[in-house]
């Protein structure tokens, strides 16, 4: 049915790519693209012999023309940018010159916080806004006209949370509400590495996510926080009680927009102790910054030097024992009646390891990242410009949850959060 140009090789990539191998009557001809070519070959070489069609090729996303240049020598239907946020404006100029439908997993946010021209409008949306995270949906949504007038879909944030929590979102309000008041998505891990400090998934991203301010959406406007000053306790089906912190989240900034009369939207994620004092040590010291500095007459950059002294997410896999519980709690209104929801998936990472080889964080995101490509290449999801996944249809991406790997179970008597 569909070729697809997969651009990354990280540990969300190689679960995307797993995930298109099994669904090879949909994906029957794939290319990986990275920085790293012998990354690409290393999964080709695993994952060949099934009925997926499988090539390799170097690019280095940064660069327009050397996507457009791979883009249109392989013309594949739809691009799968898996690869860092930093890339998501330049893969999406590509597609747009080469006339292609793509996707992502996470929004954009620029590698450099401190070039002036990006400054300047960072402050300013702050500003008018009202919340100063790194990362906002206003640099792809400017694309929106573009896409249209090309006739062209692209779908954002197509993981977990951003991803299947706005999914979970768009089949409440479909199914389950006439009136949603408020919505707190829920981000457990609860996995142990056996490691005192590491990341999850890529460490820059991480650990610049959870250092910032956290903010919510309450009553029309933006609530900003000091980072990590709101906690709440939440006892999770089969991980158990977990400390969990309000964060900013992007997903946030778009179910504001699109789910109307919504009253307040909160993102929480659970943290342990260990986690959060390394994190305060390492921002207390300057590890966490961004800025280049000089050492010995070379110019680094603090956390891009602190992520190659951590353990590579990747490798996190075989080590990581226990289960990850994301979600979204609802209140709201049914035929006139109050009421509660709460719709979760509950994933286990040495299950995922054993079937893919990664653990389960890399696997919540990257199944989606599969769905929601599928939803474009079959033409389930089919509609000109730039979208989040709660603009769609939630029916046949939450079937396509429960048949590839992200049952969900719902309750109706969930406990609040306060």
């Amino acid at each position: 049915m569909g070729r697809v140009l997969i651009i990354g090789c990280g540990g969300v990539a190689s679960v995307a790519i797993h995930k298109c191998c099994q669904n090879s009557e949909v994906f029957e001809e794939i290319m990986i693209a990275s920085r790293t070519k012998s990354k690409c070959d290393a999964l080709k070489a695993k994952l060949d012999g099934g009925k997926t069609k499988i090539e390799t090729a170097q690019v280095d996303a940064d660069n327009v023309e050397e996507v457009i240049a791979l883009i249109n020598s392989y013309k594949p239907d739809l691009v799968m940018n898996i690869a860092l946020p930093y890339q998501d404006l330049t893969i999406m100029d590509a597609c747009l010159a080469c006339g292609v439908n793509y996707m992502d997993t996470a929004n954009y946010e620029p590698e450099d916080i401190e070039e002036p021209e990006w400054k300047a409008a960072y402050e300013k949306r702050c500003k008018e806004e009202g919340f100063s995270a790194y990362f906002d949906y206003s640099y792809q949504w400017a694309y929106k006209k573009k896409f249209e007038e090309a006739g062209l879909t692209a779908l954002l944030g197509s993981g977990f949370d951003p991803g299947v929590t706005q999914a979970y979102c768009a089949y409440a309000l479909k199914h389950e509400f006439d009136e949603i008041d408020t919505i707190d998505i829920l981000d457990c891990n609860g996995g142990d590495h056996g490691y005192p400090f590491a990341t999850n998934f890529n460490p820059e991203i991480n650990l610049r996510e959870v250092s910032a301010p956290g903010s919510y959406w309450e009553n029309g406007h933006w609530v900003e926080i000091p980072a990590m000053s709101i906690k709440r306790e939440y006892n999770f089906d089969q991980v158990g009680q977990k400390d969990m912190y309000l964060l900013h989240h992007e997903e946030i900034e778009s179910l504001a927009k699109n789910i109307p009369g919504v009253k307040r939207i909160r993102f929480f994620m659970t943290f342990g102790q260990s986690y959060l004092d390394h994190m305060r040590c390492l921002e207390n010291v300057g590890m966490l910054s961004t800025t280049p500095i000089n050492y010995e007459g070379k110019e680094i950059v603090p956390i891009q030097f602190l992520k190659a002294l951590l353990p590579d997410p990747a490798s996190l896999g075989p080590r990581t024992k226990g289960k990850t519980n994301i979600g979204c709690i609802f209140t709201g209104k049914k035929d006139g009646k109050e009421k509660t929801f709460y719709v979760y998936n509950v994933c286990d990472h040495q299950e995922c390891y054993q079937e893919v080889g990664s653990q389960a964080i890399s696997y919540t995101t990257g199944v989606p990242a599969m769905i929601g490509a599928m939803m474009l290449l079959t033409g389930t999801w089919n509609k000109p410009g730039v979208y989040t996944v709660e603009e769609f249809d939630p029916d046949p991406y939450m079937e396509a949850l429960n048949k590839w790997g992200l049952p969900w179970q719902t309750s109706y008597e969930p406990v609040l959060v306060d």
